[in-house]
């Protein structure tokens, strides 16, 4: 069987429509418009088989009925959530999707936080993590709590550092900018926005990232540096007992930056 590659196609400003081929049938991850990867399947000859949802944000699955009805027989996988209504396969944490045409299997970690339905998927390609992780950030708490999204990054960390993450948004430099004011020492980050930046100005995406690069350099991953916790208490105005609240304090902190 062909080698799987894994592709982005790009959707609206700044969204990321991953897709993993093998060259003659692909799965895409989160498409919330239907026409680039109808294009990008038409041009490269690809069969769509399988969809992958991982929240109910519009900008993650508005192309979903467009693409059912442009190829027969594709599979939904998404979260137990009924107001997604083209999903196919309801899918929780500790399930395993299987995709026999790419010979790729994931399994399904539940992510709360920026919605209360996400889902993300992990295998040996990588992490398909929605907008739970971003490169230097993480999702904003649209309909979760702090504790919540503390506790889904929790099991992101916890994945080998080689995992290859693939974030649905190029929020990467804004992102940085963040991560500077929360920690201007850390060097690892200094080093990554050069070549971050180098990146963008050659219109290529700063994507995928891996977990060992994101606790080098992303601030919500970093509750218990000594300069992330300082920041976090100079904007909080009062002392951070635990790694946990200092993640509360940041995600505020950058709602506001």
């Amino acid at each position: 069987m062909p080698s799987l590659k894994i592709r982005p196609i790009k959707a609206f400003e700044d969204n990321y429509i991953w897709c993993l081929t093998n060259g003659e049938t692909c799965t895409v991850v989160d498409p919330g418009d239907a026409k680039p990867v109808i294009k990008f399947c038409t041009r490269n000859n690809l069969t769509l088989t399988d969809i992958l949802i991982t929240h109910h944000h519009s900008d993650h699955t508005g192309g979903v009925n467009d693409l059912l009805q442009a190829f027969e027989n594709v599979t939904v996988y998404g979260p137990q959530n009924p107001q997604i209504q083209s999903i196919t396969q309801r899918i929780q944490a500790g399930d395993n999707v299987q995709l026999p045409s790419l010979d790729v299997e994931f399994k399904v970690l539940e992510v709360p936080g920026h919605t209360l339905d996400h889902i993300a998927y992990v295998g040996s390609c990588g992490l398909f993590c929605g907008d739970t992780l971003f490169s230097a950030g993480c999702g904003r708490l649209f309909e979760g709590t702090p504790e919540q999204m503390y506790q889904s990054l929790g099991q992101l960390t916890a994945l080998a550092d080689d995992t290859k993450v693939y974030c649905t948004h190029e929020y990467t430099l804004a992102n940085i900018k963040f991560a500077q004011a929360a920690e201007p020492n850390n060097e690892e980050l200094l080093n990554y926005k050069g070549w971050a930046e180098s990146q963008r100005v050659d219109l290529k995406p700063t994507l995928p990232s891996t977990i060992g690069q994101q606790k080098a350099i992303n601030p919500f991953l970093r509750a218990s540096s000594k300069e992330v916790i300082q920041h976090a208490e100079q904007y909080a105005g009062r002392t951070l007992a635990t790694p946990e609240s200092v993640f509360t304090a940041l995600r505020a902190w950058k709602d506001n930056f």
